[in-house]
């Protein structure tokens, strides 16, 4: 969960506030800035960001960061 949490500061911080949904494995975003997130990426319930590991020792798995940032840039 380190890596999502850095993730969220770090958008914090340049002022983008981003609310996530989990479906396990599937970490959605919810809302960008307050604003519905309606794409679907990677998933059928919304835009995946991260991929829950099955076993504890593996890393959580973020998908296309550019991707991601396109997203945001939508929204913002």
């Amino acid at each position: 969960m380190d890596t999502i949490k850095t993730f969220m500061r770090r958008m914090e911080r340049i002022g983008i506030t981003i609310e996530l949904s989990v479906n396990y494995p599937w970490v959605y975003i919810k809302k960008i800035n307050g604003m519905v997130v309606k794409e679907e990426y990677l998933g059928n319930h919304g835009f995946t960001i991260a991929f829950l590991p099955i076993r504890e020792e593996r890393d959580i798995k973020l998908t296309d960061i550019g991707i991601i940032f396109s997203l945001i840039r939508k929204y913002c």
